[in-house]
Protein backbone atom coordinates (compact mmCIF):
# COMPACT_ATOMS: atom_id res chain seq x y z
CA UNK A 1 0.00 0.00 0.00
CA UNK A 2 1.30 3.03 -0.89
CA UNK A 3 1.08 6.34 1.34
CA UNK A 4 -0.65 9.46 0.12
CA UNK A 5 2.22 11.63 0.84
CA UNK A 6 4.59 9.21 -1.72
CA UNK A 7 1.29 9.10 -4.39
CA UNK A 8 1.39 12.89 -4.26
CA UNK A 9 5.11 12.77 -4.87
CA UNK A 10 5.22 10.59 -7.54
CA UNK A 11 1.58 12.04 -9.18
CA UNK A 12 3.80 15.54 -9.17
CA UNK A 13 7.14 14.36 -10.75
CA UNK A 14 4.73 12.23 -13.38
CA UNK A 15 3.37 15.97 -14.48
CA UNK A 16 6.80 17.75 -14.22
CA UNK A 17 8.00 14.50 -16.89
CA UNK A 18 4.70 15.74 -19.27
CA UNK A 19 6.64 19.39 -19.08
CA UNK A 20 10.21 18.23 -20.04
CA UNK A 21 8.78 16.24 -22.68
CA UNK A 22 6.68 19.49 -24.43
CA UNK A 23 9.49 22.19 -23.51
CA UNK A 24 11.89 19.06 -25.26
CA UNK A 25 9.71 19.37 -29.02
CA UNK A 26 9.17 22.94 -28.43
CA UNK A 27 8.09 24.62 -31.63
CA UNK A 28 7.99 23.46 -35.54
CA UNK A 29 10.16 20.74 -34.53
CA UNK A 30 8.84 17.20 -34.90
CA UNK A 31 9.03 14.58 -31.83
CA UNK A 32 7.31 11.62 -30.25
CA UNK A 33 4.46 13.33 -27.92
CA UNK A 34 1.83 11.05 -27.91
CA UNK A 35 3.99 7.67 -26.65
CA UNK A 36 6.02 9.84 -24.69
CA UNK A 37 3.58 10.77 -22.31
CA UNK A 38 1.56 7.74 -21.80
CA UNK A 39 4.24 6.20 -19.62
CA UNK A 40 5.03 9.24 -17.33
CA UNK A 41 3.56 7.54 -14.95
CA UNK A 42 5.45 4.27 -15.17
CA UNK A 43 8.76 6.34 -15.56
CA UNK A 44 7.73 8.75 -12.34
CA UNK A 45 7.49 5.38 -10.39
CA UNK A 46 10.15 2.92 -12.37
CA UNK A 47 12.84 5.48 -11.49
CA UNK A 48 11.81 7.62 -8.17
CA UNK A 49 10.27 4.75 -6.41
CA UNK A 50 10.92 0.76 -7.93
CA UNK A 51 14.51 0.62 -9.38
CA UNK A 52 17.49 0.28 -7.39
CA UNK A 53 19.54 3.26 -9.17
CA UNK A 54 21.62 5.22 -7.88
CA UNK A 55 22.76 8.49 -10.39
CA UNK A 56 25.98 8.17 -8.33
CA UNK A 57 26.97 4.70 -9.09
CA UNK A 58 25.80 4.20 -12.81
CA UNK A 59 28.09 1.10 -12.86
CA UNK A 60 27.10 -0.80 -9.92
CA UNK A 61 26.74 -4.59 -10.88
CA UNK A 62 23.75 -4.92 -8.56
CA UNK A 63 21.49 -1.97 -10.10
CA UNK A 64 18.11 -2.44 -12.07
CA UNK A 65 18.46 -2.03 -15.42
CA UNK A 66 15.23 -0.52 -17.79
CA UNK A 67 15.65 -1.06 -21.05
CA UNK A 68 13.34 1.25 -23.38
CA UNK A 69 12.26 -0.91 -26.36
CA UNK A 70 9.86 1.44 -27.71
CA UNK A 71 13.14 3.32 -28.54
CA UNK A 72 10.71 6.07 -30.01
CA UNK A 73 9.65 7.67 -26.77
CA UNK A 74 13.22 8.37 -25.45
CA UNK A 75 11.73 11.97 -24.69
CA UNK A 76 10.64 10.58 -21.41
CA UNK A 77 13.21 8.65 -20.25
CA UNK A 78 15.46 11.40 -20.87
CA UNK A 79 12.97 13.77 -18.74
CA UNK A 80 13.30 11.13 -15.66
CA UNK A 81 17.58 11.13 -16.11
CA UNK A 82 17.51 14.72 -16.05
CA UNK A 83 15.12 15.17 -13.00
CA UNK A 84 17.46 13.09 -11.60
CA UNK A 85 19.91 15.25 -12.22
CA UNK A 86 22.21 13.12 -14.68
CA UNK A 87 22.60 16.04 -17.19
CA UNK A 88 22.14 19.40 -17.18
CA UNK A 89 18.60 20.68 -17.89
CA UNK A 90 20.50 22.83 -21.05
CA UNK A 91 20.58 19.52 -22.92
CA UNK A 92 16.36 19.69 -23.10
CA UNK A 93 16.84 22.68 -25.40
CA UNK A 94 19.07 20.74 -27.96
CA UNK A 95 17.12 17.44 -28.22
CA UNK A 96 18.60 15.80 -31.59
CA UNK A 97 21.11 18.59 -32.54
CA UNK A 98 24.55 18.01 -33.52
CA UNK A 99 26.06 19.43 -30.76
CA UNK A 100 24.12 18.02 -27.78
CA UNK A 101 23.58 15.14 -25.97
CA UNK A 102 20.45 14.04 -26.21
CA UNK A 103 19.40 11.85 -29.55
CA UNK A 104 16.09 11.34 -31.10
CA UNK A 105 16.59 7.16 -29.93
CA UNK A 106 18.68 6.17 -25.99
CA UNK A 107 22.22 6.68 -27.16
CA UNK A 108 25.22 4.75 -24.74
CA UNK A 109 27.15 8.10 -24.31
CA UNK A 110 23.58 9.34 -22.51
CA UNK A 111 24.31 8.40 -18.17
CA UNK A 112 21.24 5.84 -17.20
CA UNK A 113 21.03 4.72 -20.63
CA UNK A 114 21.32 0.96 -21.01
CA UNK A 115 21.01 -0.01 -24.24
CA UNK A 116 20.44 1.48 -27.41
CA UNK A 117 17.16 0.93 -29.30
CA UNK A 118 14.97 1.90 -31.84
CA UNK A 119 14.56 -0.83 -34.28
CA UNK A 120 11.47 -2.12 -32.77
CA UNK A 121 11.17 -5.68 -31.10
CA UNK A 122 14.80 -5.81 -29.78
CA UNK A 123 14.72 -4.83 -26.38
CA UNK A 124 13.20 -7.86 -24.90
CA UNK A 125 16.23 -9.48 -26.43
CA UNK A 126 18.57 -7.12 -24.87
CA UNK A 127 16.50 -7.34 -22.04
CA UNK A 128 16.65 -11.31 -21.43
CA UNK A 129 20.49 -11.07 -21.87
CA UNK A 130 21.16 -8.66 -19.42
CA UNK A 131 18.69 -10.68 -16.64
CA UNK A 132 20.80 -14.21 -17.47
CA UNK A 133 23.89 -12.41 -17.03
CA UNK A 134 22.72 -10.97 -13.67
CA UNK A 135 21.42 -14.42 -12.88
CA UNK A 136 25.17 -15.61 -13.39
CA UNK A 137 26.72 -13.02 -11.20
CA UNK A 138 23.88 -14.21 -8.52
CA UNK A 139 23.55 -10.26 -8.66
CA UNK A 140 20.34 -8.80 -7.05
CA UNK A 141 19.64 -6.18 -9.79
CA UNK A 142 16.47 -6.42 -12.04
CA UNK A 143 15.46 -5.73 -15.39
CA UNK A 144 12.60 -3.87 -16.72
CA UNK A 145 11.58 -3.91 -20.39
CA UNK A 146 8.75 -1.52 -21.73
CA UNK A 147 7.80 -2.23 -25.04
CA UNK A 148 4.64 -0.86 -27.12
CA UNK A 149 1.99 -1.87 -28.38
CA UNK A 150 2.17 -1.46 -32.18
CA UNK A 151 5.84 -3.33 -31.37
CA UNK A 152 4.21 -6.40 -31.00
CA UNK A 153 3.35 -7.31 -34.50
CA UNK A 154 7.56 -8.22 -34.38
CA UNK A 155 8.77 -11.30 -34.86
CA UNK A 156 11.73 -11.33 -32.42
CA UNK A 157 9.64 -10.02 -29.71
CA UNK A 158 7.70 -13.57 -29.60
CA UNK A 159 10.97 -15.37 -29.83
CA UNK A 160 12.39 -13.33 -27.26
CA UNK A 161 9.42 -13.86 -25.20
CA UNK A 162 9.51 -18.18 -25.77
CA UNK A 163 13.07 -17.86 -24.63
CA UNK A 164 13.02 -16.01 -21.58
CA UNK A 165 10.17 -18.41 -20.17
CA UNK A 166 12.26 -21.48 -21.20
CA UNK A 167 15.22 -19.96 -19.57
CA UNK A 168 12.50 -19.44 -16.62
CA UNK A 169 13.88 -15.41 -16.33
CA UNK A 170 12.35 -14.54 -13.23
CA UNK A 171 14.57 -11.39 -12.63
CA UNK A 172 12.55 -9.71 -15.91
CA UNK A 173 9.90 -7.49 -15.90
CA UNK A 174 8.39 -6.92 -19.09
CA UNK A 175 5.56 -3.99 -19.52
CA UNK A 176 3.88 -3.51 -22.72
CA UNK A 177 1.98 0.47 -23.30
CA UNK A 178 -1.19 -0.16 -24.34
CA UNK A 179 -1.87 2.95 -25.43
CA UNK A 180 -3.93 0.94 -28.92
CA UNK A 181 -2.42 3.64 -31.57
CA UNK A 182 0.94 3.44 -33.23
CA UNK A 183 2.82 5.96 -35.79
CA UNK A 184 -0.40 5.83 -38.77
CA UNK A 185 -3.35 4.99 -36.88
CA UNK A 186 -5.01 2.77 -34.60
CA UNK A 187 -3.22 -0.39 -33.80
CA UNK A 188 -6.85 -2.98 -34.53
CA UNK A 189 -6.97 -0.91 -37.99
CA UNK A 190 -2.93 -1.56 -38.47
CA UNK A 191 -1.91 -4.61 -37.43
CA UNK A 192 -4.45 -6.37 -35.20
CA UNK A 193 -3.15 -8.42 -32.08
CA UNK A 194 -6.34 -9.14 -30.01
CA UNK A 195 -5.71 -11.10 -27.15
CA UNK A 196 -2.30 -10.08 -25.83
CA UNK A 197 -2.83 -10.91 -22.40
CA UNK A 198 -4.10 -14.79 -23.30
CA UNK A 199 -1.50 -14.97 -25.96
CA UNK A 200 1.85 -13.63 -23.33
CA UNK A 201 0.37 -16.33 -21.30
CA UNK A 202 0.19 -18.68 -23.60
CA UNK A 203 3.61 -18.13 -24.38
CA UNK A 204 4.43 -19.04 -20.46
CA UNK A 205 4.37 -15.45 -18.71
CA UNK A 206 3.12 -14.19 -16.21
CA UNK A 207 0.27 -11.83 -16.98
CA UNK A 208 -1.04 -8.85 -14.84
CA UNK A 209 -3.29 -5.87 -16.58
CA UNK A 210 -3.22 -2.82 -14.82
CA UNK A 211 -4.44 0.72 -15.86
CA UNK A 212 -1.65 2.82 -16.97
CA UNK A 213 -2.06 6.71 -15.42
CA UNK A 214 -2.64 4.95 -12.15
CA UNK A 215 0.34 5.06 -10.07
CA UNK A 216 -1.00 3.10 -7.00
CA UNK A 217 -1.96 -0.09 -8.91
CA UNK A 218 1.56 0.30 -11.06
CA UNK A 219 3.39 0.01 -7.72
CA UNK A 220 0.83 -2.50 -6.62
CA UNK A 221 1.21 -4.90 -10.23
CA UNK A 222 5.42 -4.28 -10.04
CA UNK A 223 5.78 -5.43 -6.48
CA UNK A 224 3.23 -8.61 -7.57
CA UNK A 225 5.24 -8.98 -10.67
CA UNK A 226 8.54 -9.04 -8.14
CA UNK A 227 7.13 -12.39 -6.36
CA UNK A 228 7.07 -14.15 -9.15
CA UNK A 229 9.14 -17.22 -9.42
CA UNK A 230 10.19 -19.80 -11.95
CA UNK A 231 8.61 -17.63 -15.16
CA UNK A 232 8.70 -13.68 -16.30
CA UNK A 233 6.24 -11.34 -15.89
CA UNK A 234 4.42 -8.74 -18.06
CA UNK A 235 2.45 -6.12 -16.83
CA UNK A 236 0.14 -4.70 -19.77
CA UNK A 237 -0.72 -0.82 -18.96
CA UNK A 238 -3.87 0.81 -20.20
CA UNK A 239 -2.90 3.44 -21.34
CA UNK A 240 -4.18 7.00 -23.55
CA UNK A 241 -1.46 7.57 -25.76
CA UNK A 242 -1.06 12.05 -25.40
CA UNK A 243 -2.26 11.54 -22.22
CA UNK A 244 -2.22 14.87 -20.86
CA UNK A 245 -2.95 16.89 -23.76
CA UNK A 246 -6.54 16.94 -25.30
CA UNK A 247 -5.30 17.79 -28.71
CA UNK A 248 -3.32 14.91 -28.61
CA UNK A 249 -5.25 12.04 -26.60
CA UNK A 250 -5.67 9.52 -28.83
CA UNK A 251 -4.57 11.27 -32.16
CA UNK A 252 -1.83 9.50 -34.75
CA UNK A 253 -0.81 12.46 -35.64
CA UNK A 254 1.19 13.73 -32.59
CA UNK A 255 2.80 10.15 -32.76
CA UNK A 256 5.85 12.02 -33.84
CA UNK A 257 4.10 15.71 -34.89
CA UNK A 258 5.36 19.20 -34.90
CA UNK A 259 3.66 22.31 -32.32
CA UNK A 260 2.91 24.74 -33.98
CA UNK A 261 2.97 28.16 -31.41
CA UNK A 262 -0.65 28.14 -30.56
CA UNK A 263 -1.04 24.59 -30.09
CA UNK A 264 2.83 24.58 -27.67
CA UNK A 265 0.86 27.23 -25.82
CA UNK A 266 -2.39 25.44 -25.43
CA UNK A 267 -0.34 22.33 -24.08
CA UNK A 268 1.66 24.89 -21.52
CA UNK A 269 -2.38 25.71 -20.64
CA UNK A 270 -3.22 22.41 -20.15
CA UNK A 271 -0.30 21.56 -17.86
CA UNK A 272 -0.97 24.53 -15.76
CA UNK A 273 -4.44 23.76 -15.60
CA UNK A 274 -3.66 20.14 -14.28
CA UNK A 275 -2.04 21.22 -11.65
Amino acid sequence: MIDEYTLKKLQAIAHTLRRDVIEMIGVGTAGHLGGSVSLAELMAVLYFHTMRFDKDKLRDPNRDRLVLSKGHAALIQYAALCELGLFPREELKRVKKLDGLLQGHPDLNIPGIEAVTGSLGQGLSIGIGMALALRLDQSKGRVYVIMGDGEQSEGQLWEASEAAANFKVDNLTAFIDWNKVQATGPTSETFNIPDLDKKWRAFGWEVMMCPGHDIAKIIAAIEQARQVTEKPALIILDTIKGKGFSFAEGNAAYHNGILDDATYKKALAELEAGL
